[in-house]
Formats: structure tokens, C-alpha cells, sequence
């Protein structure tokens, strides 16, 4: 057999292979979907089971780190075993856990079905990609990648919207609820619709290098969002903090030892595929941190139902399409590194407008910095994916794209983490409970907006509005000083690029279109 398919001997010789993309944008859609639904439904579980913030953040980050943790190994898995095997099983375990998630009796038992939905996503997302690179012939691969992409970034803004809609509807589960079937037809059409491929020469599986790869992460992930609330130099913190950089040092150590490891780490020596990796890491940590904050922003502050908020942050994936539409040719005049350098000026220019506009309660202003960062975040992404993926040997296109998505998920966990306990921690030393509130209720409304709007309804009356006045003064500001420290880390990588990257991007279009994943690439989900 092959390095191909099974099914065919010539590149693109697979006829079914259109049919066959659809298939593989279905399944990419449950995924990337299932993170802007939840957004838009993080009000609506904090209200359902009395959440606390460091739960909220539990809920989105437990997905994000079982997700970014397994991909190297689960693309490893797919070009050793098949990556249609891999594909379906992922579709399996992720439907499954997405209808037990319906079940869920409180906010643990919600946060372990997001764990198992995090296995599924991670088979699902490399084998998507894998077997496109894989099926398609070069002069078809851009095209492919474009319109794969372009249903992710439909998933992207159709999700907040779907997800309100089913709210205002149905109750919480439905959110889950609406991949089952979903995923379903994708399973039943890939069996018959998309090939099967492997790396006849995939090595052995590195076991020890994925759990040294998740222990690291979710380690860190734990120390950040507790730190808030227990404080730096809490043991408990502090420990955390030191085993996950004793995890994260042995990984590194290990790797480089390794005869056939999980990530090989030498790639790093390319500065392409570092400075690559670290805009990637930024761009989705700052934009999911964000997303996090800002759907809060809208519900319990301007008072947004959960369709009209997700209606709201359509602006981003707006400005990413107008963005991705020029990248291609601005790719071709500026170079990678003046594009990503001027990029990440936009993005920190953006998330310092947001950290302006969130002050005065109203919405146009946020909407055009929402705009403004999903343009400037095109302009990123395209380049540093095609360098990525250009840096891996074509043989490994699954382990490829899974170190391209690592670096999104990564950046989606720790952003999530950072600006949210930099947010709690601001609100928390902030906000000014009326003496008129019960001592009872005091801490607990000094946890998070959520619950202190829900505290103000239950009192009501002037003292109920008081609250409500000085939690949002205090998330307004809290949510500023989050956007600032966002725009200073994009100001900081656009100076590393500048400085670091090789002016090196290929000119020609058929020369971009060679790297393995080509310049369309443009998968920024906002999850």
C-alpha cells in the first residue's frame, strides 16, 4: 500500500475526494462549533449549578487540555494505524460524551464528559487534515485547505448563534445535544465517502512523551486558574508550578533522546517554525481569553440573552474572512515576516480598543475592535501555519498538522487561564459589596460577576442594584487591564518576529502551495 490511499496509485486520482471534503469539514465543524456554543452557554451554567469561576474556567480549559495534549499523539496514532480509524473513532467518543454531557447532574460530572470530548476532537482534527494533504494533488491542496478552513470559520461564527437559539428554545443540553446527529452522519457518510491512509513508515508510538506532554500542561493550566484564589506562594501553587516545569524539562530531555519521539524538538532550531509556533500560541491564547471574558461581558453587564450575545461576536470572524481574502497576495508582495509583524501590531492595536470600549456600555465600539482583531489576525495565521507545516517532512503530515493545532489549543488553554485569573483576581480585589448585602453573600458575589448578578436579583431592590452597579465597575475595569496585558504580549511577538524571522516566504504561488499545508490554511477559530 501506498503513502496515498488504498484506493488509488496516482495523486488525485481518488474521484470521490470532494465528497469527501465535506465530509471532513462536517467533522471539523462539531469540534470547532462545540467551543463557541459552550461560550455562549458559560452564563447559563453558572446560573444552572451555582458555578464558581475557577468551575467556568475548568470547564473550557478541561476540553482545551485533554485536546491540546493528545494531538501530537493522536496524529502519530492516525499515520501509524489509518487516519480514517482514527477519524471515526473520534467521531464515536465524541458524540457519546456529547450526549452524556447532556445527563451531567452537576459541574463535575459536566467537566468529565468535556475530558472524553477532548480525546474524540483530538483523533477527529488531524485526521481531517492528514487525509487532505494526503488525497489531494498539488494543484488542488490550496483550494481544499480554503474551503475546509472556510467551514470551520462558519462553524466559528454560526456556533455563538446556534447555541443562544437553542437556549432561548430548549434547555442547557440541548448545546450538546446538536452534535450527536451531527457527528452521526459524518461517521455514517465517512465510511463509505473517505479513504483510507497511513505512513507505512510511521514509527513506533511515544507513550512516555504524551503523558510528559499532558502532565506539563495541565499542571500549568491548574497553577494559573488557582492562583487567584489561593495566591503565588501558596505550597500548593507554587508546587504545581514547579512540577509542571519539571514535567515540561523532562519532556524536552526526553524527546531528545528519544530514537522515534512524539515531537521531534530539533524542528525548533528552525526559526521559522519557532517564531511560527509562538504567534500561533499568542494569537488563540489572547482570542479565546477574550471570547471567555467577553461573553460574560455581554450577558450580565449590557444584558444580552444568550442568542443576542452570540449575535454579538460575529464581528471577528467577519473581519477574518474580509482579512484571509487579501493574505494571500499580501503573503506574495510583503513576506511572511513584515505580513506577521504588521498583523500583530493590529492585533494589539485591536485588544487596546477593546480595552477602551468596554467602559462606556455600549456595543459599536467593541464591535469594530472585534473587526478590527479578526483582520489582523488573518494576517498572522496564514504565514505561520504554512511555516509549521512546511517544517515537517510530507511522510508526517499527520504529526504535522497535530503540532499546528497543538499550538492553537495550547495558546486557547493558557489564555483562558491567564486573562480569566487575571480578570477574577482584578474583580475580586475590586468590586464594592454594599454593606446592605448579607455577610453570608458578600464573598461569594465578590467571585465573579455571575454570581454577584445572581445575588442582586435574589435581593432586589436597591441594594440588589447597587451590586450589580459595583460588579460591573469592577469587571469593566478588570476586563481593560485582561485586554491590555493582551495587547502588550501581541506588541511583544510582533517585535520577536521582526527581529527573528527569516524574510524567506516564497513569492511564487505555486512555490506556497507546495508547503505542505499551503497559505490557506487560515484555521483561526475563536474558541
Amino acid at each position: 500500500m501506498t503513502e496515498r490511499t488504498r484506493s488509488t496509485d496516482q495523486p488525485g486520482s481518488y474521484r470521490r475526494r470532494w465528497w469527501m471534503l465535506a465530509v471532513l469539514s462536517l467533522s471539523l465543524l462539531i469540534i470547532e462549533g462545540d467551543a463557541t456554543i459552550l461560550n455562549v452557554a458559560l452564563p447559563t451554567f453558572q446560573r444552572e449549578f451555582d458555578a464558581s469561576a475557577s468551575a467556568m474556567q475548568w470547564l473550557v480549559d478541561s476540553y482545551i487540555v485533554v485536546f491540546a495534549g493528545l494531538l501530537l499523539f493522536m496524529g502519530a496514532l492516525g499515520d501509524r494505524f489509518g487516519r480514517k480509524r482514527a477519524l471515526q473513532a473520534g467521531l464515536v467518543i465524541f458524540g457519546a460524551a456529547s450526549l452524556a454531557a447532556t445527563q451531567a447532574g452537576s459541574m463535575n460530572q459536566l467537566i468529565a464528559t468535556r475530558v472524553i470530548m477532548g480525546v474524540g476532537a483530538a483523533l477527529i482534527m488531524p485526521a481531517t487534515l492528514a487525509i487532505i494533504v494526503n488525497v489531494f494533488p498539488r494543484g488542488e491542496r490550496v483550494k481544499a485547505i480554503a474551503a475546509w478552513s472556510a467551514v470551520a470559520i462558519l462553524g466559528v461564527a454560526l456556533g455563538p448563534v446556534l447555541g443562544g437559539w437553542l437556549l432561548s428554545q430548549f434547555w442547557w443540553g440541548s448545546i450538546f445535544l446538536v452534535a450527536v446527529p451531527i457527528a452521526a452522519v459524518a461517521l455514517l457518510a465517512g465510511a463509505w465517502l473517505v479513504p483510507e491512509s497511513k505512513n507505512p513508515a510511521a514509527s513506533a508510538l511515544d507513550r512516555v512523551g504524551a503523558l510528559l506532554s499532558i502532565g506539563a500542561l495541565a499542571l500549568v493550566v491548574y497553577a494559573i486558574i488557582e492562583a487567584p484564589e489561593r495566591g503565588l506562594l501558596d505550597p500548593s501553587v507554587a508546587g504545581t508550578f514547579a512540577a509542571a516545569l519539571a514535567f515540561g524539562t523532562a519532556f524536552v530531555l526526553y524527546e531528545l533522546r528519544a530514537t522515534q519521539p512524539l515531537l521531534d524538538v530539533r524542528l525548533f532550531r528552525n526559526w521559522n517554525m519557532s517564531v511560527a509556533v509562538g504567534s500561533i500560541v499568542l494569537l488563540f491564547g489572547a482570542m479565546v481569553g477574550m471570547g471567555f471574558l467577553l461573553i460574560q461581558y455581554l450577558q450580565f453587564a449590557l444584558g444580552y440573552s444568550p442568542l443576542q450575545a452570540g449575535l454579538r461576536v460575529i464581528p471577528v470572524a467577519f473581519g477574518y474572512v474580509v482579512g484571509a481574502t487579501v493574505t494571500d497576495r499580501l503573503v506574495g508582495r510583503f513576506g511572511a515576516r513584515r505580513l506577521m509583524t504588521g498583523g500583530l501590531l493590529v492585533v494589539a492595536a485591536a485588544f487596546v480598543g477593546m480595552s477602551f470600549a468596554i467602559g462606556d456600555q455600549t456595543y459599536w465600539a467593541l464591535a469594530i475592535a472585534m473587526a478590527v482583531l479578526g483582520i489582523g489576525i488573518a494576517q498572522v495565521m496564514t504565514p505561520a501555519t504554512a511555516a509549521v507545516m512546511g517544517a515537517v517532512p510530507g511522510a508526517n503530515v499527520g504529526v504535522g498538522s497535530a503540532l499546528n493545532d497543538t499550538a492553537r489549543q495550547i495558546g486557547a488553554a493558557l489564555g483562558v487561564a491567564a486573562l480569566g485569573s487575571l480578570a477574577k483576581a482584578i474583580y475580586s480585589s475590586e468590586v464594592s459589596v454594599p454593606a446592605a448585602i448579607p455577610p453570608e453573600f458578600a464573598d461569594s458575589a465578590r467571585d465573579s460577576i455571575g454570581i454577584a448578578d445572581q445575588i442582586a436579583e435574589s435581593v432586589g431592590g436597591p441594594a440588589g442594584e447597587a451590586l450589580r452597579e459595583a460588579a460591573n465597575a469592577a469587571f469593566f475595569d478588570a476586563f481593560g487591564w485582561a485586554m491590555l496585558v493582551a495587547a502588550l504580549a501581541a506588541f511583544v511577538t510582533a517585535a520577536l518576529v521582526g527581529h527573528f524571522m527569516p524574510d524567506s516566504e516564497a513569492t511564487n504561488v505555486e512555490e506556497r502551495a507546495s508547503l505542505s499545508a499551503g497559505p490557506k490554511l487560515a484555521e483561526v477559530i475563536a474558541e
